[in-house]
């Protein structure tokens, strides 16, 4: 990947005392390919175009790799995202 900043949402659930300083994450990117792996996103203030929520691209990184919090995303397309990840992951 390019050596860049870009947006993820964070998926992990909270733990106050995780076994290891680790966030799960999903991408956000501006390529829509229109698949089930995917959830559109309206225009959100806080990012420059639409995009979606790329559930395929599911990773981990340490806490301290999250830069800012840039805000919240609606609770419609939450649920949207989790629907997808129960989709990518197999899950019922």
């Amino acid at each position: 990947m390019a050596a860049k900043t870009r947006p993820v949402l964070v998926v992990s659930r909270y733990d106050p005392d995780p076994p290891r300083v680790l966030v799960l994450y999903v991408p956000v990117t501006s390529e829509d390919r229109e698949s089930g792996y995917e959830v559109k996103m309206p225009k959100l203030s806080f990012l420059r175009l639409e995009g979606v929520v790329n559930v395929q691209g599911i990773g981990s990184l340490p806490v301290r790799r999250l830069e800012r919090r840039l805000g919240i995303l609606p609770a419609p397309i939450m649920v949207q995202v989790k629907q997808a990840l129960r989709f990518a992951l197999d899950l019922d």
